[in-house]
């Protein structure tokens, strides 16, 4: 289900190619989404450090060492968003619990972009909330 852009001269917006996170240590983020969540980590001197995962990326920045432009208000742990996977929620809980992860939450059903999903919450290092969502999956 798309929805229709409401003003015919607002920019359509088709997809997300990447979001920044301002982590305290980029090293202690890089070992949690690889290990964790199965990132795959690029490095290029002069830019950001990169974990790839689908057809996106999250750009890490280290607090206090922004690369320019930024946010008005970096801060590390003030992240909230939601990953998608195959893998059924409660198998995502037990991989998490597996490797000492807290689920904060769930699995929960959650109304995600496109339906019906079931959701588990927790922590990264930096207390960003993670959700990782399996999408169609119902309780």
């Amino acid at each position: 289900r798309r929805s229709r852009v409401s003003d015919p001269a607002a920019i359509a917006i088709d997809g997300l190619d990447h979001v920044v996170l301002t982590v305290g240590s980029v090293e202690r983020s890089v070992a949690f989404y690889t290990r964790i969540l199965g990132m795959r980590v690029e490095r290029q001197p002069g830019r950001p450090t990169a974990l790839h995962f689908g057809s996106q990326k999250f750009n890490i920045h280290q607090a206090g060492q922004e690369f320019e432009p930024k946010a008005l208000r970096p801060t590390a742990g003030g992240g909230d968003f939601c990953l998608l996977t195959a893998l059924p929620s409660a198998e995502v809980a037990a991989r998490l619990a597996a490797f000492g992860v807290a689920v904060e939450l769930g699995p929960v059903a959650r109304e995600g972009a496109c339906g019906p999903m079931m959701s588990v919450y927790f922590r990264d290092p930096d207390d960003n909330l993670v959700e990782v969502a399996t999408p169609g999956e119902r309780p």
